[in-house]
């Protein structure tokens, strides 16, 4: 038998995700202004990202089930981490 979960709670913890991830986007863009290391800028485009999309699933009519959009907007993200981590790690030989 599945739990019951009330919709306000999914919508309360939609909203405590996408305000934690803005915010830790914000501290990572607060890193790169001075260290100006791109990993920290590809960080904090991956949590505003994550922020984006979790604030827009609070608008879709069934939010379960997602749309092609957010994930392509998630992989993109995934996506600038993982090419700004393998230029960090070329830059080092």
């Amino acid at each position: 038998m599945s739990p019951i979960v009330h919709p306000a709670l999914d919508t309360f913890l939609l909203g405590f995700i996408a305000a934690c991830s803005l915010a830790v986007s914000l501290f990572f863009f607060r890193f790169w202004r001075t260290t100006r290391d791109l990993l920290f800028l590809a960080f904090a485009v991956f949590f505003f990202a994550q922020a984006s999309s979790s604030a827009a699933v609070l608008g879709l009519s069934h939010p379960n089930e997602g749309t092609g959009e957010l994930f392509l907007l998630r992989l993109l993200s995934v996506l600038v981490v993982l090419g700004a981590i393998l230029w960090k790690n070329a830059g080092k030989e």
